[in-house]
């Protein structure tokens, strides 16, 4: 970031800078953290007004900050020191609000005191939320610099996923068709799952393996119904067989290639289609994001094509309902303008239409657009990209399984994100993690799986 300041013979009355600031709930816990000020009516998921929903009303003080960052980045800028600021609260601010901070020189004093006007306003409703006046000491030397760079915070936390695994308890539970539960980690995921009442497993696979993971384990599975089945294939086919009879309501992954399930669910006769294709989401905690993000497909679909990817997106849009978010489907390409010679950016373009049209509904769909662009506003800002979508995203649609697993497994090893994964469009939902999974992700798949089988039997 370059910063520049203006001395005082820089100076005239009018002149004004501004600064624009997005409040996310990443910023109520920075600022608690910093300020001491532990308030739970500035903290995300507490309600201390009774009106049913959180507060995460933005501290006066956080938002008062911006003006200082207006006088301290730009006008008079670096090298600026305060001497008062009288301050007016007159609304509130709360995370998801795009605020504007702008001061504006109405005296300079004949001691050199320089004067401010100083502002918050709400871009959504252009209304005023503080008001007030600056006198600040200008800088006394001019100074300017090209790299001026803060590092940035990331709040590393993973309570969407808490919030899914609260928001699953209390649902019906689960009757899941476990398939191969042998190893270790595949059945203490079903078992965690079942302790916290989200799902009944219905273990199926060879008895005897079974039963020395439970011993393995340290984990008493006399109360689980056990289907004993030879093989791999075997125990696949079963699993969709119970789907069929109406004794299983999902199936879960276990110590089994994802071929061996996938190839027992396509079957014509015997599996679990419905006629869409069958997409993998991941539903990910990111820290610093203020929703889970939904990464699709990186782990069924190789090269979709259009048809494939408008199941691919509806799927998507289908679970973000479930989960209570308001679907916002970015559709990746490299660029987000129509290159004929990039066959993802026109596929985006054609399914962006395709949703206008109402062949895809239930959520706004964009496309083609670049990874930056979807998910960060100012990126969005200086392509000159509008809408709901662009800079919002929390659906993500790449453009083949190598970008999305790259994508999910960036966000998991880089970024720190917890992911839970399930594939839908079959009968019912299918729970697919990997052996590398931890205890979280596996109980907030069993948790995504839960709330979207319910809420697809049950609609609003």
């Amino acid at each position: 970031m370059r910063v520049e300041n203006r001395t005082l013979d820089e100076l005239k009355i009018g002149d004004s800078a501004e600064l624009r600031r997005l409040v996310t709930m990443d910023d109520l816990l920075v600022f608690a953290s910093a300020s001491g000020n532990h308030n739970p009516a500035h903290l995300p998921g507490f309600d201390t007004d009774g009106d049913g929903r959180p507060d995460e009303i933005a501290p006066s003080m956080f938002v008062a900050s911006l003006i200082s960052g207006v006088l301290g980045s730009l006008l008079p800028g670096p090298g600026t020191l305060y001497r008062g600021q009288s301050l007016n609260f007159l609304g509130r601010a709360r995370a998801g609000d795009e605020l504007l901070a702008r001061v504006t020189v109405t005296d300079i004093r004949a001691d050199d005191i320089v004067v401010l006007r100083t502002e918050v306003l709400r871009e959504a409703d252009d209304s005023l939320i503080v008001e007030g006046a600056a006198e600040v000491i200008p800088p006394q030397r001019k100074f300017s610099a090209e790299d001026v760079h803060v590092p940035g915070l990331i709040v590393q936390r993973h309570r969407h996923f808490e919030r899914l695994i609260e928001q699953a308890a209390p649902l019906p539970e689960l009757v899941t068709a476990v398939v191969c539960p042998t190893e270790d980690e595949a059945l203490r995921g079903a078992l965690l799952a079942a302790d916290e009442g989200i799902i009944t497993p219905v273990l199926i696979g060879r008895a005897a393996a079974i039963t020395d993971a439970a011993a393995r384990i340290g984990r008493d599975i006399s109360g689980f119904e056990i289907v004993d089945e030879a093989t791999d294939s075997e125990a696949a086919i079963r699993a969709c067989a119970l789907v069929q009879e109406g004794r299983a309501s999902a199936v879960m992954k276990g110590h089994l290639h994802t071929d061996d399930l996938l190839r027992a669910m396509i079957d014509k006769d015997r599996g679990l289609r419905t006629g869409r294709r069958f997409t993998h989401v991941f539903v990910m905690d990111v820290p610093g994001e203020p929703e889970p993000l939904l990464v699709t497909d990186a782990a069924i679909n190789i090269a979709p094509d259009l048809k494939t990817k408008t199941d691919i997106t509806q799927n998507a849009i289908d679970l973000a309902t479930s989960l209570g978010l308001t679907p916002r489907a970015g559709i990746l390409s490299a660029v987000e303008t129509v290159n004929p010679e990039i066959q993802s950016s026109v596929d985006a373009a054609l399914l962006s239409k395709m949703a206008e049209r109402g062949q895809i509904r239930g959520g706004a769909v964009d496309g083609p657009l670049a990874m930056d662009n979807a998910v960060d506003m100012g990126a969005a800002r200086t392509k000159g990209l509008a809408g709901e979508v662009a800079g919002r995203a929390n659906i993500l649609v790449v453009p083949g399984i190598d970008a999305g697993n790259m994508l999910a497994k960036q966000l998991a090893y880089i970024s720190h994100a917890e992911a839970a994964g399930i594939v839908v469009g079959a009968k019912v939902p299918v729970i697919l993690n990997s052996r590398s999974d931890g205890s979280m992700s596996r109980l907030a798949s069993a948790a995504v799986a839960a709330i979207h089988h319910f809420h697809q039997r049950n609609p609003v």
